[in-house]
Parts: C-alpha cells; sequence; structure tokens
C-alpha cells in the first residue's frame, strides 16, 4: 500500500524546503542527481545540481515530499516517471501525472501540511485566508497533544510555499512563479473582492467547480493504493475524492465510470442505501498506471 489518507500524527514534518515552492523540473534533476550516486550532503552538490545551496536542500526536501528517496515507499513510482530509459512522463507533461503527484505528496504524509490541508481542512472551510489555514494545524495539533511540534513562523512559511505551488500568482515577480508544480490543477483560486463569486472576504478559495478534471485511472490507483480489503465504505472514498477536491456527485460518477471501464476487478454498490466499492479481482496498483500512461 501506498499511504493512508489520514495524517500520521506520530510523524510531523513541517519546513525543510527552504521556503521554495516546487518547480516543474527540479523532481526529475533530483532524481537524476541520486541515480548517478549524488550526495545532497557534498560539497559538490550544488555544482552538479546547478544550483545555490539552499535549493539543493529543497530538491532533497521535495523528493522526500513524495517518498522519491531510494530507501522510501514510492522510489519504484519514481523510477516509472522518470528513468531515462523507460519513464513514463519523464518532464511532467501530461495532467493525469499531476493529478498522480498531488495524491503521492498527500498520502506520503512526510510534507504534513498537505494532508492536514486537503483531507481535514477543506471540510471546514472552502473560502480561507492562510491565518485560518495556520489556525487550523494548531488547533489539530493542540488536540492531539502535540503542542511542541507547533511553531507559528514556521507553519506560516508552509501554507506559503503550498498556496505558491497551487495558486497562480497575482503579481508575479518573476516567470519562474509559473513553474511551480501543481498550478496547472487549479485547485485554489485567489479571491477578487471584486468579484462576486463568493461572498466571503477571504484571501483563497478551494477551486471546486472550476478544477481540472481529474483523471479516472489515476483516481482508482488512489483507491487501491490506500485500501488493502475487500469492500471499501463510501467514507474511505468520499475522502479519497475530497483530497481531488471532488463533490460527492463527482466522486459517485467517478466510482461508476471504473466500475463500467474495470468491471472484472471492481463493482460499486448503493445497495440498501449502503455505498460501497467491492474489489472482485486484485489488481496491482503499477499496473493501473501502467495501463494509463500506455493510452495516454
Amino acid at each position: 500500500m501506498i499511504g493512508k489518507i489520514k495524517p500520521q500524527y506520530s510523524e510531523i514534518h513541517f519546513s525543510g524546503h527552504e521556503s521554495f515552492p516546487l518547480r516543474t523540473l527540479w523532481l526529475k534533476k533530483g532524481y537524476d542527481f541520486v541515480k548517478q550516486g549524488g550526495d545532497f550532503n557534498d560539497s559538490d552538490a550544488v555544482v552538479k545540481l546547478g544550483v545555490g545551496k539552499n535549493m539543493v536542500a529543497a530538491i532533497r526536501y521535495w523528493l522526500k515530499a513524495f517518498g522519491f528517496m531510494p530507501e522510501q515507499q514510492n522510489a519504484e513510482i519514481a523510477d516509472l516517471l522518470f528513468d531515462d530509459n523507460t519513464g513514463k512522463d519523464k518532464y511532467i507533461e501530461d495532467l493525469g501525472t499531476l493529478w498522480l503527484l498531488h495524491f503521492l505528496i498527500i498520502s506520503n504524509n512526510y510534507a504534513s501540511l498537505y494532508n492536514i490541508f486537503f483531507a481535514m481542512f477543506q471540510t471546514e472551510r472552502t473560502v480561507f485566508d492562510r491565518e485560518h489555514v495556520v489556525n487550523f494545524v494548531k488547533r489539530k495539533l493542540y488536540e492531539k497533544q502535540l503542542s511542541t511540534a507547533f511553531n507559528e513562523n514556521t507553519v506560516k512559511r508552509d501554507v506559503n510555499v503550498l498556496l505558491q505551488n497551487y495558486c497562480l500568482p497575482k503579481n508575479p515577480q518573476t516567470n519562474e512563479e509559473f513553474t511551480n508544480l501543481f498550478l496547472d490543477l487549479d485547485l485554489i483560486r485567489q479571491n477578487d473582492k471584486k468579484d462576486k463569486q463568493s461572498e466571503s472576504n477571504s484571501d483563497f478559495y478551494f477551486n471546486i467547480e472550476g478544477k481540472r478534471g481529474v483523471t479516472d485511472d489515476i483516481f482508482l490507483f488512489a483507491v487501491i493504493s490506500c485500501n488493502d480489503g475487500q469492500t471499501i465504505d463510501y467514507e474511505e472514498l468520499q475522502q479519497i475524492g475530497r483530497i481531488f477536491c471532488m463533490t460527492d456527485l463527482e466522486t459517485i460518477s467517478m466510482l461508476k465510470k471504473l466500475s463500467e471501464k474495470y468491471s472484472e476487478h471492481i463493482a460499486y454498490s448503493e445497495h440498501a442505501g449502503i455505498r460501497q466499492l467491492f474489489i472482485n479481482k486484485e489488481i496491482n496498483p503499477k499496473e493501473i498506471l501502467n495501463r494509463y500512461y500506455a493510452n495516454n
């Protein structure tokens, strides 16, 4: 299994990115560096990666955030995507790869804020300010008796970087700000105070209605990766839908579509008002990814 959606409070991580959002080509750059025997702690890492010292640390952090270091659980997926000879999407040009990476950073639980933000905070607010997110994180950590894990300035920096990764800049200073990894998913937007789309005066909102469409195979990959039983309750399916910013109607529609496409493997049921997904025949998550990239 890739990992559970619920955050693992025993291992909470904030910071490490040196306040650098993730540039689209950094994962490939870091992957190649490690495969060639590079060590991020070596003095020549700056030269080999062609970036500053703080960026070296940031690239290592982002690889860890997705579980892409050789010793981590998603190393095989890194190979599948970025290998020079067999990589399916080395330069992240496919929308499905963005959805896959979005899922991995949440389920991997290393960059803890992403899990808390999409899997939990979103259930409480659809429009928000930075302060709302910081206060939510603080409350959750205090509820778990983990107050020592909370540092306001550190969490604020994490929130700023997350928003830069997902939200188009309003007043960009450089073109690099348009290369942040998750911008094309269009999951988070800044509120135009003159726009009556929202009655709230908050600065940001989850773009539930206008986001890019979730790739069905990647959604199935997420479902299979997070569950090892033969019956999956709707509450768990709903939570997976939520991290893709899907409404209940979108989630149910997706499950029905997948039940037809993978009818020998899965079946969605609403019998007696109980919504469930049944795994009739085992399917390997990596096989789902191979099918997806073979057809795209």
